[in-house]
């Protein structure tokens, strides 16, 4: 492999590093009015940490008791299963 090819590949993995985020945490607070809304959220699709959990998008099966996700304010408590505290 000559030197020019070389250092292309290394550029282009560097590159794509870099667009990987460097960290899991919280999701991002949405820009309407939101609340937490648990029991709800499917595997995966959580937005912040848990008792079991410390990132977003960790939760390891769908409605976890305490797994939440921000849903619109007022809404929560129309879904059924669903809790606006952890449920224990």
């Amino acid at each position: 492999m000559n030197s020019k090819t070389l250092i292309m590949s290394a550029v282009a993995a560097a590159t794509s590093l870099a667009a990987v985020p460097a960290f899991a945490g919280p999701a991002d607070m949405p820009a309407y009015a939101s609340e937490k809304c648990y029991g709800i959220a499917a595997s995966g699709k959580n937005d912040c940490q848990t008792k079991s959990h410390s990132c977003a998008g960790t939760a390891t099966k769908d409605a976890q008791s305490d797994s939440w996700i921000y849903v619109p304010a007022g809404t929560c408590a129309k879904i059924v299963g669903s809790s606006p505290m952890p449920k224990a």
